[in-house]
């Protein structure tokens, strides 16, 4: 069992080692911090934990580096997640003020995220599964081209082209949305797309028109039900892979595939805030052994979803975890805002 004592060198050396990237010896600590003890206990303190595997050093006579396991400490025990300053939270409401609509809100929660730490952003989609389709409705572009807008009680709104056979009149697309109308709206977007997948398998109507109109409606309603991501940073990754053991292509190709990083978000264990951490080799089931994640939840009315940042496992995990837990409540304020409109 690590004494408090142990405990605060633990994280005096987590603190120092973000701070400069310079392994911490116990003179600096010592020079540094308040501990009221000689140099010699502290260098006591700093075999037990490396014993405890929570420091490590990296070559003889060097000063000592924090294990995966000695963050994970840190990060269960002794990070002080503190509020953002006045400034940092003014930033937030400046930023994110006023979106467009939620692609906009989020593709603008990844850029401030990236920018406030330094660290890859992501946010994921909520959701949309268990949200009402109350609207659909058809515009005529051209002769051989719809579009199909439809609209869930959440206020998502989607708006897509469907392809029309050349021979579709105005009357053709009336009879299809008439058809098709009532296989959609009141209904979750999950019952929605079961019924328009069975209207389009079955023998009901085979005209070009209805088929191109049901397959635009059908490919929204499958973008509602997806899992994804938003993220940007990734270029900082390029400049920081001296806080790297190995390579950094995994990261970039988790990125790219978004599978990986949204099988990993899933499965972290959220604490009473809503805040998680993944770190280091905890990560290794996912081959992100070199990286850590931190990720707050947010509420999008029918679902709950995840803001994070992805970044080496020497990062300023407090700050970090500060900033998403900030972003993650504005974005649930300002969606819930949105829903009482």
């Amino acid at each position: 069992m690590v004494s408090d004592r142990r405990l605060q060198v633990l994280r005096a050396i987590v603190t120092d080692f973000v701070d400069t990237h310079e392994p911490v010896g116990s003179k600096a600590i010592v020079e540094r911090h308040a501990f009221g003890v000689s140099a010699a206990t502290i260098r006591n303190d700093m075999a037990i934990l490396e014993e405890e595997d929570l420091i490590a050093q990296t070559h003889t006579s060097s000063g000592r580096v924090p294990t995966d396991k000695g963050y994970r400490a840190f990060v269960n025990h002794l990070a002080d997640v503190r509020p953002l300053s006045a400034a940092q939270r003014s930033a937030i409401e400046t930023f994110l003020r006023d979106p467009a609509d939620l692609d906009d809100l989020l593709s603008r929660t990844v850029r401030l995220l990236t920018q406030l730490t330094g660290q890859v952003a992501l946010v994921q989609y909520p959701s949309f599964s268990r949200a009402t389709v109350t609207h659909v409705q058809l515009v005529r572009l051209d002769a051989r081209r719809a579009l199909v807008i439809m609209v869930t009680d959440t206020g998502r709104v989607s708006q897509s082209i469907a392809l029309l056979p050349p021979e579709a009149a105005t009357t053709d697309l009336d009879i299809a949305l008439a058809l098709l109308q009532p296989l959609v709206v009141s209904h979750p977007v999950r019952v929605a797309a079961e019924r328009i997948q069975a209207a389009r398998g079955s023998a009901a109507p085979a005209d070009p028109a209805f088929s191109a109109i049901a397959a635009a409606i059908a490919d929204d309603l499958e973008e509602f039900r997806q899992n994804r991501l938003v993220m940007a940073g990734s270029a900082t990754l390029a400049q920081r892979t001296s806080d790297f053991r190995g390579s950094i292509h995994p990261l970039l190709e988790a990125i790219e595939e978004q599978v990986t990083l949204l099988k990993l978000m899933s499965e972290m264990a959220d604490d009473d805030e809503g805040l998680a951490t993944s770190i280091g080799r905890e990560n290794d089931a996912f081959g992100l052994g070199e990286a850590s994640i931190v990720t707050s939840t947010y509420d999008a009315t029918v679902s709950r979803a995840r803001v994070g940042l992805m970044g080496p496992t020497r990062m300023d995990y407090p700050r970090n975890l500060a900033a998403a837990r900030a972003v993650a409540r504005y974005l649930t304020r300002v969606l819930e805002e949105d829903e009482s409109r």
